[in-house]
């Protein structure tokens, strides 16, 4: 019997995917925002294709600020964008 995969919709291109293949931005109940990479941490999810293209549309229609109603600070799309670039090499 086969396992059923998890999908997750990026907030970048829209598109359904696996959840492994996504990057997970939480915010925790304390109201932090943060990159969780191993899917665990406990809080409201949302969820990007490590694609800096998909980021940039995410950042545009500012769709993790709706997500989590709340706004979201530039360094964590800083970290986004690092982890993304460091993740292609």
């Amino acid at each position: 019997m086969n396992k059923k995969i998890p999908m997750r919709q990026c907030t970048g291109c829209r598109e359904m995917k696996p959840k492994r293949e996504l990057i997970r931005v939480v915010r925790s109940p304390e109201g932090e925002i943060s990159i969780d990479f191993k899917g665990k941490k406990s809080g409201r999810g949302a969820y990007v294709c490590p694609d800096a293209e998909c980021l940039r549309r995410a950042i545009k229609s500012r769709a993790f600020e709706r997500a989590f109603d709340v706004k979201i600070p530039d360094e964590i799309y800083e970290n986004l964008s690092r982890e993304m670039e460091a993740g292609d090499e």
